[in-house]
Parts: C-alpha cells; sequence; structure tokens
C-alpha cells in the first residue's frame, strides 16, 4: 500500500492499521433510564392506587372548589372533587369525584349525594360546623344488593334521616301540600315519632305525595288502620258546643307537622305496615275520623226550603249521633224538572241509629225505617253553628207530623222530611198577615191618624209653654220653693220649734190622762163620789158621814 502523497519511486515500509473494540455502555444512559424506571413506577403508582370516579349533578357548584372540596361518608373522608364544569345544556353542573379505591364499593344503585353547607329552614338549622371546615360532599351508600354505578343525581336538599337508619318508611298521599315541608315532624298522641324525608308533585298535578319516616322504636303503632292529618296551623272550629281553637307545637306552626292515630270504629289494631305503604294525608282530624265510616244504605231527600248551609260531606245526625254525611246536592236527581224540591242525596250507616243489641236478621235495615217512619221518623235541617251559618241533617221523631211513606224516585229510595227552622214559622206568619188584611184596615189607619194629630197638638202647645216669658222665670220660682221648704222641713227636726210644741203637748195629754185615769179607778169603787165626794173610813172600816169642803173635795 502506497500511501497517496508519497513520491513516485520511493519505497515504504507497509502501515499496519490499529483496531480497537466500541463501548457499549455509557454512563450518560443512566440518568434517563433511571428517569424512565420511576415514571414508569409512578405510573403503575398512580393507575393501581387511583379509585373510582363518580360524576355527580348539580343545581349549581356553590361552594364547590376542585383539588379542595372533600367527599365524605359519615364524616370520613373517602375522595376529593378533581374537577367541576358546566352540563351540556348549561343549566346545571358535573362535579367529578375521584374516591379511594377501597371506597368503590360505596358507588352503587340507591346511594346519595348532597352538599353539606350551612342551612338554614323553618324546620331546622344545620350545617354550621362548615363556616369553619367549608363545605363538602356527603355520601350514602345505597343497599349492598344494589349495581355498580358512578354517575349520581345530587340532592339539593339533604334527607331527614339516614337510609341506614332502622325504622319504617311510608308514603303519604294528599291533594293539597299546604305549608307542610321537608322535616316536617310526625306526631302519634304528643310524641315526635317521624320526620317527612322529601315531596313530590305528580305528573298530572293532581297530587302530592309525601316520603314519611317513622323511627324503628314507634314502628310497631303503625298499622293498616292508621290515619294520618295534618296539624299545620290553627284549627277553629265552630259548632253546637261553642268555638274550639287547638294550636299545635311551635315547630309545627312554622314548618307544618302530621299527626297519625288508630281509627275510630274499627276492630283490632290490623296489621303492621311494611316499608312502601301508601296512606292517605287528611286536610285534619274531623276529615280523618269521617273516613271510617262505612255506609251501607242511600237516601235521597227532598226538601221544600232553601237547603243554603248544606255542604258536601255535612253531617247526616239521628237526634244528635251521627249517622252519616251528604254525598251530592244536584237537581239532576230528579225526574221532572218543574219539581221545585231540592234533593239531597246521604249515606248513613243503619247501625248507628238502632241498638247494637238488634239482630238486623230479624229486623232488616229497610223494615226498620219502613216502622220508624210509620212512627213518625222524619228528616229536617238543622242549624250546625249560628255563627257561620253551617247547617246539617237530623232526623228525629214529629208525631204530628202527616203520614208519610218511604217511596221510589229514579234509583233512589225517598226518605220523607219536613219543614223545620225559619221556614217553619214563615207560614204562621203568613196566616197572621192574611187576618190583618181582613180587618177594616181604614179604621185602622184613622185611629192612628187621631192619634197622629193628638201627638202633633200635644207637642205644639209644650212648644207654646216652653217659649213664654213666664216660663223662664221657673227655675227661680223652683229654687225658691225648695228653699222655703227646706226651712219647713228643718222645723219639724228634732230641735225645731214644731217638734218642741209637739212634745209640750205630749206631756200635758199624758197629765191629763193620768188625773181621767185615777178619777175613773174612784168611780169604779166609790160611783157616788161624784156627789159625795171621797170621804174617809173610820177605824172600824165604816165612813163617818163627814165631808171635806174646799179644793179637796173637788179632787
Amino acid at each position: 500500500m502506497t500511501p497517496n502523497n508519497a513520491p513516485e519511486g520511493s519505497a515504504l515500509p507497509p502501515t499496519i492499521p490499529l483496531v480497537r473494540k466500541t463501548r457499549r455502555w455509557n454512563v450518560v444512559w443512566v440518568l434517563p433510564i433511571v428517569t424512565l424506571l420511576v415514571g414508569t413506577w409512578l405510573l403503575y403508582e398512580n393507575f393501581a392506587t387511583r379509585g373510582p370516579v363518580a360524576t355527580i349533578r348539580f343545581e349549581t357548584a356553590e361552594g364547590i372548589k376542585a383539588g379542595q372540596t372533600e367527599v365524605r361518608c359519615r364524616s370520613v373522608k373517602i375522595g376529593v372533587v378533581r374537577e367541576v364544569k358546566l352540563s351540556e345544556d348549561l343549566n346545571s353542573v358535573m362535579v367529578v369525584a375521584e374516591l379511594n379505591k377501597n371506597a368503590g364499593d360505596l358507588l352503587r344503585d340507591g346511594s346519595r349525594f348532597w352538599v353539606v353547607k350551612p342551612r338554614l329552614s323553618a324546620a331546622e338549622i344545620s350545617g354550621l360546623g362548615t363556616l369553619i371546615q367549608g363545605v363538602y360532599i356527603e355520601l350514602e351508600p345505597g343497599p349492598m344488593t344494589g349495581k355498580r354505578r358512578f354517575g349520581f343525581e345530587g340532592l339539593e336538599v339533604p334527607p331527614a334521616t339516614n337510609a341506614s337508619v332502622p325504622g319504617r318508611r311510608i308514603l303519604l298521599q294528599t291533594a293539597e301540600a299546604g305549608q307542610l315541608q321537608i322535616g316536617a315532624p310526625i306526631y302519634y298522641r304528643g310524641f315526635d315519632v317521624g320526620r317527612i324525608e322529601s315531596r313530590e308533585l305528580s305528573e298530572d298535578g293532581m297530587q302530592v305525595t309525601y316520603e314519611a319516616f317513622i323511627e324503628d322504636d314507634y314502628s310497631h303503632l303503625l298499622t293498616e288502620y292508621c290515619r294520618f292529618w295534618n296539624s299545620s296551623g290553627l284549627e277553629i272550629n265552630a259548632g253546637a258546643s261553642g268555638v274550639v281553637v287547638r294550636t299545635p307545637s311551635v315547630e309545627s306552626m312554622i314548618s307544618g307537622g302530621v299527626c297519625f292515630g288508630l281509627a275510630d270504629g274499627l276492630m283490632g289494631r290490623g296489621a303492621i305496615a311494611k316499608d312502601g305503604d301508601i296512606f292517605t294525608l287528611f286536610s285534619d282530624k274531623e276529615s280523618a275520623r269521617r273516613s271510617t265510616f262505612t255506609p251501607t244504605l242511600t237516601f235521597l231527600l227532598l226538601f221544600d226550603q232553601s237547603v243554603r248551609g248544606l255542604t258536601l260531606n255535612s253531617p247526616v245526625e239521628f237526634r244528635g249521633i251521627p249517622i252519616g254525611r251528604i254525598s251530592r246536592i244536584s237537581f239532576d236527581m230528579v225526574e221532572s224538572h218543574d219539581d221545585p224540591r231540592i234533593p239531597v242525596l246521604i249515606d248513613i250507616d243503619p247501625s248507628l241509629c238502632r241498638p247494637l243489641s238488634e239482630d238486623v236478621t230479624v229486623r232488616p235495615d229497610a223494615i226498620f225505617f219502613i216502622e220508624e217512619v210509620a212512627k213518625g221518623l222524619r228528616a229536617g235541617l238543622k242549624t250546625t253553628s249560628l255563627i257561620t251559618g253551617a247547617m246539617h241533617i237530623d232526623f228525629n221523631y214529629y208525631p204530628k207530623a202527616e203520614p208519610a211513606t218511604i217511596g221510589i224516585m229514579g234509583d233512589f229510595a225517598t226518605f220523607p222530611t219536613v219543614i223545620t227552622g225559619f221556614a217553619e214559622i214563615e207560614p204562621k206568619l203568613n196566616r197572621i198577615l192574611a187576618k190583618m188584611e181582613s180587618m177594616e184596615v181604614q179604621q185602622a189607619f184613622d185611629t192612628i191618624s187621631n192619634a197622629a194629630k193628638e201627638c202633633k197638638d200635644m207637642a205644639t202647645a209644650a212648644r207654646e209653654v216652653f217659649q213664654n216669658p213666664k216660663f223662664n222665670n221657673l227655675p227661680d220660682e223652683i229654687s225658691l220653693t225648695m228653699e222655703e221648704l227646706k226651712k219647713a222641713i228643718a222645723t219639724l227636726g228634732p230641735e225645731g220649734e214644731i217638734n218642741q210644741e209637739v212634745e209640750k203637748t205630749l206631756e200635758e195629754l199624758r197629765a191629763a190622762l193620768a188625773s181621767i185615769k185615777a178619777v175613773a179607778n174612784l168611780l169604779e169603787e166609790k160611783p157616788n163620789a161624784l156627789i159625795f165626794g171621797k170621804g174617809r173610813d173610820n177605824a172600824d172600816g165604816k165612813e163617818d158621814g163627814t165631808h171635806e169642803r174646799g179644793p179637796r173635795s173637788k179632787q
């Protein structure tokens, strides 16, 4: 091998190439490899320890902050909020919360989320602790049998009780919510035994459904025969016994309240209610009491008088005992349009107006009323309250009533009625007025005119007397006369002259009477004393016949 730059013709010794081995490891690669291993480990650790992620929809994100707001279960931290964003429809917010790995089983059907923050309502005050530590999201796990789930609808209002708390959960349905709020108390005989947890309006808007919770210690009191009624606000009833005012607790007056108890008239307590059972929520206690009424007989009453004051469900009584209620008031039940009578349909329970010992099989209800109508049983209108003008139907006996029987009109049996109240007085007043019209009305008017003329003349004469100037001096003359009369009366007093003269005269009269008495006694003893005088007695008791002369003999 000759080098390119070697001169031609020169000879050089051959060159031996230097061969070296390439290095397969370099310290420069240490740092990237370590970084890759650490990153891989951290990535693995992140995925290995990362818990499930739950997406919760709320109406607003007030107080919720990504990376700060905690997720708790029974006040134990189980996760944290990672992201807060608006929903696609912009009508709500989506809260993405990451839970701890060991809290994944808490996300299942029935789990509930809500924001714990300060709340002030008519029912309670809660969440005051969050004023210091900040708001947080509370998780209430669903039942263990629920399926895994990762999307939830958050509650805007916390539930009144935790689902894990033992007790009975039922539904109450009513047509009007009133002021009954979530968290309102439920009472049994005055004891607080539960709470209203939620309320919902039906899709057709005709009914309100409440979810109610009864504590486990009182769940045995809840049976199929129980009745629930709204106890919110003041209850004022004006009846025959006067005006009755019932006031609930202060809490019930503010947030509303519900009471329940066993229905009257039902035998036994009935079976214990189960979770999910539906009960009717009545507007008041009286409506709940009437709900146990079980009518078995219907009558159509035709009244010849006004029925103002009667309403649907107005009571029907038998001598003051409730036996039924009014179910309908309508002219559609009469056959003829020319019939002026007002039809009222009533439902009654005949067992309430007959002795319990009476065997119904011996005298059925139809026979019972037929016989009682023959004895004078009639239906009439009575005033329930003079203040409100409310009325009710009263069954009573009227021995002088015209004979009547139970009839038939269309599909209803008609019961005989009588005119009562002011309508009963009206015919009597008409008869009196008719008699007055038959009298000599002109003569009566002439007499009244003469009397009026005389009264006018008397008024004119009195006016002339009052206008007379001499009448003006009359008060002074009366005062002078009164002064003189006082002086005259003073002379008649104990120190008056007349009284002293009378006393002196009485003394003289008393002395004269004493002298007359002495003379009378003397004449009784000696009748001749007026002729011979009194005389003197001798020693032997005989008169000596001598008489004194002079003044002594005159005695």
